[in-house]
C-alpha cells in the first residue's frame, strides 16, 4: 500500500498487515477540525502504527510529536516517516518515537513529564485496534496523568459502527463520521 501524505509527501507503509493507516479522507478532516490548533501545537500519537497522522500534523505546523507503537517493525517505519518529514520542513520540529506498551506507559506518569515536558500535550490523537475496546482505559489514564494541557484536546478514531462511550471526566466537543471510520474529539470536563 503506498501512503501520501496530504501535501503529497510519499512516506513508508506499515509490513505486512500490522497496521491499518487512517484513509486519507480521515486525515484531511481532522487536520482541517484541528487547523487552528496545530501551529506549535505538542502531539501524542497514541498506537501511532505508520506514523501517518503525526507526519500530517507537522507538516500541518505541529513543533513536536511524540509517538508509541508496541510493534517493532512499525516503529521503525514511524521513525523513518517522521525523520524524513522533519529533514523536509525546513523549520525546526522534534519527532519521538517510542516502542511501548501503550497503556503501561501512560500509566507511568512521570514518562509525561519527562517527554512532554511539564505542561503536557496540546493534542492527543488515540488510534487503537477498533475492536481491542481500549477507549476507556486510556481516556482513564491521560485523565489522571500530566498528559494534557489545560484547553487541549484528545482525538479518539474508532469504528463507526462502534462508537465508544465517553469516559467519565471527558466532555464531546464533536463526533464526525467518515465512512467506516469515525473521529471523537474530546476535552476535560
Amino acid at each position: 500500500m503506498s501512503l501520501r501524505l496530504s501535501g503529497g509527501r510519499r512516506l513508508q507503509s506499515p509490513p505486512g498487515q500490522s497496521a491499518r493507516p487512517t484513509p486519507a479522507r480521515v486525515r484531511l478532516a481532522v487536520m482541517n477540525i484541528l487547523a487552528a490548533e496545530l501551529p506549535g501545537a505538542q502531539w501524542l500519537d497514541l498506537f501511532s502504527g505508520s506514523g501517518v497522522m503525526a507526519c500530517e500534523a507537522l507538516q500541518r505546523g505541529a513543533a513536536g510529536v511524540v509517538a508509541i507503537e508496541q510493534d517493532r517493525a512499525n516503529a521503525a517505519t514511524c521513525r523513518a516517516n517522521l525523520a524524513a518529514v522533519c529533514q523536509g520542513l525546513g523549520r525546526p520540529c522534534s519527532a519521538e518515537v517510542l516502542q511501548r506498551d501503550v497503556l503501561s506507559w501512560l500509566r507511568c506518569p512521570t514518562r509525561g513529564e519527562a517527554t512532554a515536558g511539564s505542561g503536557g500535550f496540546d493534542l492527543i490523537y488515540a488510534d487503537p485496534p477498533y475492536r481491542a475496546e481500549l477507549y476507556g482505559a486510556i481516556g482513564a489514564a491521560i485523565a489522571s496523568g500530566p498528559w494534557l494541557k489545560p484547553g487541549g484536546l484528545m482525538l479518539w478514531e474508532c469504528s463507526s459502527t462502534a462508537v465508544p462511550d465517553i469516559p467519565s471526566g471527558w466532555g464531546l466537543v464533536k463526533l464526525k463520521r467518515y465512512g467506516s471510520s469515525s473521529v471523537l474529539v474530546l476535552n476535560k470536563d
